[in-house]
């Protein structure tokens, strides 16, 4: 069974002449143990790829489905309860919480689902640890530099034993070295079993997916294997 379906799915923002078509009819499976990179321009409809995908946002048309589970057929709480238990979410703006440590920080979605405290600390610890933060685990982020603090949101989201991990320039606040580390984190997590959705506009990060898709004016215009053809890297940047 694919971890994440998307059937030709459609968003629309606005009405009218205002309107906007975010995307057009896009079909995307990623399995288990798959890693997914999709490329393409500015505005060409990856973030909004990737919201529609974690259910952070409802399509206009067409379906998502994350492990079997529709998610447009889901209330509120339980689409929160999916999003907590089975997908684990690194933002461009991070959305580290001032009040919380680290570790606080990568508990949090994990307590929210019912993991015992101890568990959970265990779990944070584990993830920060692999990132080379073990010993920021105490630290607020407003102590932590941006690298490190882009490196405790990539821990949060891969805390635990969540299924689909979506990654939205994961790397884009990292040294060259930090993002490798961070490359090879996530294709560790896809060999365990997760499937990977990221969005990224350097192609050697692309590189590390089985699979790049390639998006355009809201629509997928190909899908590569690992070696990205320079001709669908103009404007990706």
């Amino acid at each position: 069974m694919n971890v994440l379906e998307m059937r030709d799915v459609t968003r629309e923002h606005g009405a009218g002449q205002s309107l906007v078509h975010a995307l057009r009819g896009v079909s995307l499976a990623v399995r288990p143990g798959e890693f997914v990179a999709v490329m393409g321009p500015s505005g060409s409809g990856k973030s909004t790829l990737l919201t529609l995908a974690g259910g952070l946002d409802a399509p206009t048309s067409g379906t998502v489905v994350v492990e079997g589970v529709d998610v447009g057929g889901l209330r509120r709480a339980g689409l929160a309860a999916l999003r907590r238990r089975s997908i684990g979410y690194v933002f461009q703006d991070l959305n580290l919480i001032p009040s919380l440590t680290a570790v606080e920080n990568v508990m949090l979605p994990r307590e929210l689902d019912g993991v015992r405290a101890r568990r959970a600390r265990r779990e944070a610890l584990s993830a920060l640890a692999d990132l080379g933060l073990a010993d920021l685990a105490g630290r607020f982020p407003e102590d932590m530099s941006g690298g490190q603090q882009q490196r405790v949101a990539i821990a949060r989201a891969l805390a635990g034993d969540r299924r689909l991990v979506l990654a939205d320039e994961p790397t884009g606040a990292l040294d060259s070295r930090t993002g490798e580390d961070v490359m090879r984190l996530l294709r560790s997590r896809c060999t365990e079993g997760a499937a990977c959705l990221m969005v990224t506009h350097e192609s050697r990060h692309a590189a590390w997916a089985d699979r790049v898709v390639f998006l355009r004016d809201g629509e997928i215009i190909d899908s590569a294997g690992r070696s990205v053809p320079e001709s669908l890297l103009e404007g990706t940047a």
